[in-house]
């Protein structure tokens, strides 16, 4: 009783009072509150996205630099193309869904499922890379908190978890300022970066000029930088997978968000980009491509802490975007019975708390098989992202195609280029960073066999379920009880008052005894305790109780069959007053509970008596 008291309020200074079902309208979120919260993991990817160009380009030579521009041009337009088809699926699909909604019904089960799986592990992954590259941003500032990487990444993910079991009005609410201060920041150090550039404050001999020829510089590794940059895309799909939390009209509002969080990563990505090349930027192990712009622009003082603060708040906070997306998901794939239903099960705040839980720890175990390593988790997450891009973007084609709607062409245009650029850095992944992403091709394929056995198992239930495909029902012509007995005690006295209650035809005590001494005195006290109820002993030579009395179950229950008896086994148990005290006694009747319990025509049932002191 105290544990659970102790529990309770625990979990409401954690949680919060539960919320009335009619609240739920109240939980809705407005534009303002919805590009924060939803927005963050795309808005944040501009911290590590450039980065990503860099990294490929230095393999080659750091005169190479200059091409990350039109590499940046090349991202821009595949974020254009991915805005306006996204819209497009807002309004085509004003229920949400997203990627899984779209690619089930245009192009069916198998590619819905695909699509499915791979924005799970993406949002889980969406947590696990942002959180990353937050702890990143802090050691970067603090080198000395290297060692804590792991620690600190976990800590975070935790913080988030309570903060989204809370509800998503109040994380919403909360998470606001940090997004809207990392885009204030990072629009001042832009701002101040190209007013130095423009007053002559930054040497042009730090650049390479744009045109320079680069020696050993292949197509195949300019798409391989470009994919890498495309990882500052991931995210874009979150509005459309979450039109459900927002306030009505959902689909405008929707609509109206996403282009705002598109014009907004336009532009910190284009100014970023342009400054590491300006700068003459390199990527270096442990400090941040956006920690060198802050500090040759600001220096080290208040401006670079205050960006590198705000950096690593929104990319931590931009794992919430996970957190909004995941359970919605989860709720559509449950309702068509591809995971288990509890993920339909709102919480104490109306939020979809299986879902989340979920989601925090798939992420922390993730952190901590990677050691907390962004460089290690980037291309698996992009990888998952793509895969859902490039079959929504497909679908969308489908869907235009057979339906023609008005402007259907211009709609189709726009879903054929995000699909086929999509689909070209999926592949440029799977080519240039195999050894990164080769995980995928093992447990997406093990995903949708799970959500084809989940299916299987729910479809077997229903048949068997259903009143008009059952097998008819034998009736009951007795009832027949077994009630296995330690001793002669209060417990077992009140047991077969239970038993006699049900009026049974036959009642079994059973005795299982380790010695044949002990046999003979039991069936003493047994005759002289409640001689009308029949006891049978169990010698066990072998000391254990389980198996002598299933063999008897066993017996009882063929015999019973032919006569078309019902057999009940009631097992007497003492609750002690304080929980602790479980642990003190043997937990023989949960033994025998995990034994019978698949047994097919026995019945369980345990009697609880309560001890008072």
């Amino acid at each position: 009783m105290a544990v659970r008291i102790v529990f309770s309020y625990v979990k409401r200074l954690l949680i919060g009072r539960p919320l009335k079902s009619a609240e739920l309208g109240e939980q809705k979120l407005n534009k303002t509150k919805a590009l924060a919260i939803l927005s963050s993991d795309a808005l944040s990817s501009v911290a590590y996205g450039p980065e990503q160009i860099l990294l490929v380009l230095v393999t080659v030579s750091s005169l190479a630099f200059w091409y990350s521009i039109p590499i940046g041009v090349g991202v821009l337009v595949l974020l254009t193309a991915l805005i306006f088809s996204y819209r497009q699926i807002i309004f085509a699909y004003p229920h949400g869904g997203g990627a899984y909604v779209v690619s089930k019904e245009n192009l069916g089960k198998f590619p819905g499922l695909v699509a499915g799986g791979s924005l799970l592990v993406d949002y889980i992954l969406t947590v696990a890379v942002s959180v990353s590259a937050g702890t990143d941003a802090i050691t970067s500032a603090f080198n000395g908190l290297h060692p804590y990487t792991v620690p600190i990444a976990v800590t975070f993910v935790i913080l988030i978890t309570i903060l989204n079991l809370r509800g998503v009005t109040e994380s919403a609410s909360i998470l606001a300022y940090p997004v809207y201060l990392f885009v204030f920041a990072i629009f001042i150090m832009i701002g101040a970066g190209l007013y130095k550039i423009a007053a002559g404050d930054v040497s042009p001999t730090l650049h390479t000029p744009i045109g320079t020829p680069v020696a050993g510089l292949s197509l195949f590794l300019l798409l391989r930088a470009f994919a890498s940059g495309s990882s500052a895309l991931t995210g874009v799909e979150a509005i459309s997978n979450a039109i459900p939390n927002f306030k009505e009209p959902a689909p405008n509002n929707a609509a109206k968000t996403l282009l705002a969080m598109g014009g907004l990563l336009a532009l910190l990505f284009s100014g970023i980009v342009f400054l590491a090349y300006y700068y003459g930027i390199s990527p270096r192990a442990e400090v941040t491509v956006v920690s060198q712009i802050a500090e040759a622009t600001f220096g080290r003082h208040f401006m670079y802490f205050f960006i590198q603060g705000t950096t690593a708040l929104i990319l931590v906070l931009a794992a919430n975007t996970g957190y909004s997306a995941f359970p919605l998901l989860a709720v559509n794939l449950a309702k068509d019975k591809f995971i288990p239903r509890m993920f339909t099960i709102r919480g104490d705040r109306l939020g979809y708390s299986n879902g989340i839980l979920i989601l925090g720890t798939f992420s922390i175990l993730l952190i901590i098989a990677f050691k907390g390593q962004t460089e290690q988790l980037i291309p698996l997450y992009a990888v998952g992202v793509f895969i859902p891009f490039t079959l929504s973007q497909t679908g969308m084609i489908l869907k235009w195609w057979r339906q023609k709607p008005k402007g259907w062409m211009q709609k189709l245009i726009i879903n054929a280029v995000g699909a086929l650029i999509s689909f070209t850095v999926a592949m440029m992944f799977f080519l240039t960073k195999f050894t990164h992403v080769w995980p995928v091709l093992i447990f997406l394929p093990l995903i949708i066999y799970a959500f084809h056995r989940i299916s299987k198992h729910y479809e077997t239930l229903a048949d068997q379920l259903r009143i008009t495909t059952c097998e008819p029902v034998v009736p009951i012509e007795g009832n027949v009880i077994i009630l296995p007995v330690a001793g002669v005690t209060h417990v077992v006295e009140h047991s077969i008052n239970y038993a006699k209650s049900l009026h049974p035809d036959q009642i079994f005590a059973v005795y299982i005894p380790f010695e044949r001494e002990e046999e003979t005195v039991f069936k003493e006290k047994w005759n002289k305790f409640m001689p009308d109820i029949r006891l049978v002993t169990l010698h066990s030579p072998y000391r254990t109780i389980i198996h002598p009395l299933m063999k008897f179950v066993d017996t009882i229950e063929r015999k019973a069959k032919e006569s078309n008896y019902q057999v009940t086994v009631i097992i007497p148990q003492f609750i002690p007053k304080k929980g602790w005290q479980n642990i003190l006694h043997n937990q023989t009747s949960l033994m025998i509970r995990a034994n019978l319990l698949f047994r097919k025509d026995v019945i369980i049932t345990t009697v609880p008596y309560h001890l008072k002191k």
